[in-house]
């Protein structure tokens, strides 16, 4: 038998200490992370994320590697088993994710805008919030061009996409 991928479901925010440990086993781990955006405080910062929280990749030889002791390393919850064999992952999903990788090593994410001209949306935060405005036009740098109903008149404002949410 060969090296296979096979997924470890890990505690809560523990991935990358399962990823340590594992690794110190001598086992290879993949953990996918993508740059997420996160607001705190009245700051956007953009932080590492794991793409599948509590979950990761571990490649295992079932017949040579003493897999068992997966079960009890260190933030690993289980390691996902079908009966009493560890279910087996295709080794063309690792390689697309890894091939989806950055030069960093960061899983880059298409992100594609729910909205479109014409919808009409309302905004959820900022000076604007609780407003209805329609979607005028959609940049390509997270912004959106939004018309606002404003004293009688329609008012052009832009706002981030993460601001406006389906009306």
């Amino acid at each position: 038998m060969s090296t296979r991928w096979y997924v470890v479901q890990t505690h809560a925010h523990a991935e990358a200490k399962a990823v340590a440990h594992l690794e110190r086993q001598g086992f290879t781990a993949y953990l996918p992370r993508y740059l997420k955006r996160r607001r705190h405080a009245r700051r956007i910062e953009t932080v590492p994320a794991p793409l599948f929280p509590r979950y990761l990749f571990v490649a295992i030889d079932l017949a040579a590697q003493r897999w068992r002791s997966i079960q009890s390393t260190l933030g690993v919850s289980r390691l996902v088993c079908v009966g009493d064999r560890p279910a087996q992952v295709a080794d063309a999903v690792v390689d697309a994710l890894k091939a989806r990788e950055d030069e960093v090593g960061f899983i880059k994410l298409t992100r594609r805008l729910a909205f479109s001209p014409g919808d009409k949306v309302r905004i959820v935060e900022g000076a604007f919030v609780d407003n209805l405005a329609l979607v005028e036009d959609v940049s390509d740098r997270d912004r959106v061009a939004l018309l606002l109903n404003l004293l009688g008149r329609k008012v052009r404002v832009f706002v981030g996409a993460d601001l406006i949410a389906a009306a």
